[in-house]
Formats: structure tokens, C-alpha cells, sequence
């Protein structure tokens, strides 16, 4: 598998000269780096046991750019020599796991150290309801729709948009709503996200939510379950 677009997200390029050894922590932090990178790769390939885990690409290379940051800070190692450094930490993880009668657990045994230290370093985000992403993702739709027409990209939107749309109608309908109480609400959260999300972007700020559940909630129920951590 390619992982290092993963590390991509977090590292650029320079030069420099010979580094100085890593200390154990540094060891440690770009161990679960590649750990981190291994698992986010394989749930974007689909594979049903790295979906046992909460959705990593975004929080682990926001993590590899942290971890890669205080390397540097702390060793004077340049931002070529710490991507080197994560490369051959997934190197390393590969050829662990080859080598291990089962692979897949030769790298999930080490998901108990990382997962609480990508938490504390990067915080996840509070996850939206039915309503708050059958808006973020028709909001995402027109967005796209205004700029590429209707592409594959907007019509997959489009298609999640009403699936989340109509699940959450649903929800209301079961608690009691009328379909032009749930039309409102529908409607006042798009607006309150619009809102927020324009006062975010005049700041320069991206959405507090986390938006990938919202691609969890508009999955098959059966699928829903795996993701849902």
C-alpha cells in the first residue's frame, strides 16, 4: 500500500546534514506515526479491520505534523531528514508485520500506545447529528456544484446529501414530528451551519465538527456499526 501520501499531508522537503540519534520518545512518537499512517491506509482501502478504529487520516496527519514539529524543534533535524526519519518507520512496521505470523496484529498491538497519544495531541472532534450532516453535506454539494458543475464528486454529494436527508427525516417523523416541523428544522440547520461556517472562514477557521461522520451516517447500517467507536 502507498502510505506516503499520508505523510505527504504533514512534511515537506529541504536538506541538511547528518542527524543527531532519536531518543526513545522520538522512537516511540514516530512508531505510532506509522502505525497511525498503516491503519488510516488501510481503512480508506476498506479493509473491516482497520474500521474498528476511529477514522485517522485527517487527526494522524495533523499528529505526523505535530510529532515531525517537535522532532525538529527538539533535535534540529530537518523537515527532510524527519520525513525520512516516518518513512523508514513505516518500513520498519511493513517488514515487522511480514515477518509476524499474523500481520495485521503485529501493528494493531500497538494501537493501545497511539491511539491515547493522537488523542491527547489532537483532540477528536464533536461528531454531528442526522440533521447537522444532512446539512454539512448538501452545503458541501452546492459548494462543489457551483464550481465543477455536476461532477462525479457533486453527484456522490448529492446522493449522500438526500440519504442523510431522509434519515433524518425519519428520526423525526419517529419522534413525533410533522414533515413541515422536520422541513424547518432541516432548514434552520443548514442556515445556522452556513453562518458558522462563513464566520470560520473569516477567520480563517475550519469546521469544530467532525465531518468524515457524517460520511459513517450516511453509510449502510451494517457498515455504521464497524465505524461507530
Amino acid at each position: 500500500m502507498n502510505f506516503i501520501p499520508f505523510l505527504m499531508l504533514a512534511l515537506s522537503q529541504p536538506m541538511a546534514s547528518e542527524p543527531a540519534p532519536l531518543t526513545p520518545v522520538q522512537q516511540r512518537d514516530l512508531s505510532c506515526v506509522a502505525v497511525l499512517a498503516i491503519v488510516a491506509s488501510e481503512q480508506e482501502a476498506g479493509v473491516t479491520s482497520a474500521l474498528d478504529y476511529p477514522l485517522l487520516t485527517e487527526r494522524g496527519a495533523t499528529y505526523a505534523g505535530l510529532v515531525g514539529q517537535q522532532i525538529m524543534d527538539d533535535s534540529g533535524r530537518s523537515k527532510e531528514q524527519v520525513r525520512d526519519d516516518m518513512i523508514a518507520a513505516v518500513a520498519a512496521r511493513q517488514a515487522l508485520a511480514q515477518s509476524a505470523a499474523d500481520p495485521e496484529t503485529a501493528v494493531r498491538n500497538e494501537m493501545p500506545i497511539c491511539l491515547p497519544l493522537l488523542d491527547a495531541a489532537v483532540p477528536p472532534k464533536p461528531k454531528p447529528d442526522l440533521t447537522q450532516c444532512a446539512g454539512m453535506l448538501q452545503l458541501a454539494y452546492d459548494e462543489v456544484h457551483d464550481r465543477e458543475g455536476l461532477s462525479k464528486t457533486a453527484q456522490d454529494l448529492k446522493t449522500l446529501a438526500a440519504v442523510l436527508d431522509s434519515r433524518a427525516r425519519d428520526k423525526m417523523r419517529a419522534e413525533g414530528l410533522s414533515g413541515q416541523e422536520s422541513d424547518i428544522l432541516l432548514t434552520q440547520s443548514r442556515e445556522a451551519m452556513l453562518a458558522d461556517s462563513k464566520e470560520r472562514e473569516s477567520m480563517g477557521q475550519g469546521s469544530n465538527l467532525d465531518f468524515e461522520h457524517c460520511f459513517t451516517l450516511a453509510a449502510p447500517e451494517d457498515k455504521q456499526r464497524k465505524y461507530e467507536h
